[in-house]
């Protein structure tokens, strides 16, 4: 499995799965806990696939030095920290709720890559 394909295959997975069970808790839990997790997910693969972009660029123009991804590094979490901060100050999300939304991609990320490692075994 390439790069590339592990890189969709993840996302479209954590999207499925994060959609499925944010309709679950809000059903459930109520609209803050379900927006929450959806919340939670869409960050989580938005910063996956800027540390993916950043890579992409480090590798393939052959600059990967440790002051770009200081500052890219920075950014992401920067942006991400501001927007669960006001998600939360705002009570728009429940704190658990989205932890277990940022939670989804990393499993499906740690499956898939077992997965193929078993294959190329």
């Amino acid at each position: 499995m390439t790069p590339n394909e592990l890189t969709t295959r993840v996302t479209l997975d954590t999207c499925a799965a994060v959609a499925a069970l944010a309709a679950l808790v809000w059903w459930l839990a109520g609209e803050s806990a379900g927006l929450g997790v959806l919340v939670g997910g869409v960050l989580a693969v938005v910063n996956f696939r800027w540390l993916v972009a950043r890579a992409f660029v480090a590798t393939s123009t052959g600059s990967a030095s440790a002051a770009a991804w200081i500052v890219g590094a920075g950014l992401r979490f920067v942006a991400c920290t501001v927007a669960c901060g006001i998600l939360l100050a705002t009570g728009w999300a429940h704190p658990i709720a989205l932890v277990a939304g940022f939670t989804v991609l990393p499993c499906d990320l740690i499956a898939r890559g077992l997965a193929s490692a078993r294959r190329e075994r």
